[in-house]
């Protein structure tokens, strides 16, 4: 079977990680988004690709080669949501999601030229990126100055939520659940490490939630971002398709094992991989 990795970072963890539960029986090759061309008519494709860039060369590749008949995991459609957070507050909201309301603005400069705040807010990138923009603002002086280094950059807004400034990170990968607590950004001490968090710990409704969110946006792997509001109830502040899942143990072979279903193949691991004294592909 050959199996393609729409991605510029082949050396990510988990993708290498999988690539070696799958190499032995199956051909694994990598398509970088960013130089690759379209596939021409009649010239053949993969049994199936991860779609893990998610840049608009990533998703326009992913989209042609879907028009060519192969399987995409996570398909086109689906990432692209992702990627505009206006669209996704609005499917989340329509399927009754408990998701943060959000508010949109064409450009950062036009929020800070408005009627001011009326009590902290997080401001964040529209267009979902690595090293987008995600601020607390609780003053308007703040905004001027938030708007000055990024004027153009058309933003939404979320109500700030009080929390613990630890963020709850959920993962699937189709069936499987795995969870992480991570320190926010928007803490006063910043990002900071990301503690292990059993999935069976988590408060009751919380994974049947994660898979919701799965079938909502028509995801196989991806990422939920709540915040505990205890007595409220988790709140969704962010989705991501095809994370990286870095350090969780057993999302690899749960990776692989899904690329192979998706592609209608069995035997998803090798065969050194199986029993209690297999190697920790992590």
């Amino acid at each position: 079977m050959r199996i393609g990795l729409i991605t510029s970072a082949p050396g990510h963890p988990l993708l290498v990680a999988t690539t070696a539960l799958l190499a032995d029986a199956h051909t694994v090759g990598t398509l970088d988004p960013e130089t690759a061309e379209h596939p021409a008519a009649g010239e053949p494709v993969a049994d199936v690709y991860l779609l893990k860039a998610r840049t608009p060369r990533a998703i326009s590749l992913a989209r042609a080669l879907e028009r060519r008949g192969a399987r995409v995991l996570n398909s086109a459609a689906a990432t692209a949501l992702c990627q505009d957070r206006t669209a996704m507050a609005d499917h989340a909201l329509r399927a009754g999601l408990p998701f943060a309301a959000t508010r949109t603005y064409p450009t950062l400069a036009r929020l800070a030229a408005g009627p001011g705040l009326s009590g902290p807010v997080v401001v964040k990138s529209r267009h979902s990126r690595k090293h987008d923009l995600v601020a607390r603002v609780d003053t308007d002086v703040r905004l001027r100055e938030l708007a000055v280094g990024h004027p153009q950059e058309p933003v939404v807004v979320q109500e700030f939520t009080p929390n613990s400034g630890w963020d709850h990170k959920l993962w699937a990968i189709g069936d499987r659940i795995f969870s992480a607590l991570r320190r926010s950004e928007l803490s006063p001490e910043g990002r900071g490490p990301t503690r292990p968090l059993d999935p069976d710990s988590l408060p009751s409704g919380w994974a049947a939630l994660v898979h919701r969110v799965g079938e909502v946006f028509a995801l196989d792997v991806y990422g939920v971002d709540v915040i505990d509001r205890g007595a409220d109830g988790p709140l969704i502040v962010d989705i991501n398709a095809f994370p990286g899942i870095r350090a969780q143990p057993g999302a690899p072979r749960a990776l692989a094992a899904l690329t192979l279903a998706t592609a209608g193949a069995s035997a998803p691991v090798r065969p050194e991989q199986r029993g209690g004294g297999a190697p920790d592909y992590r």
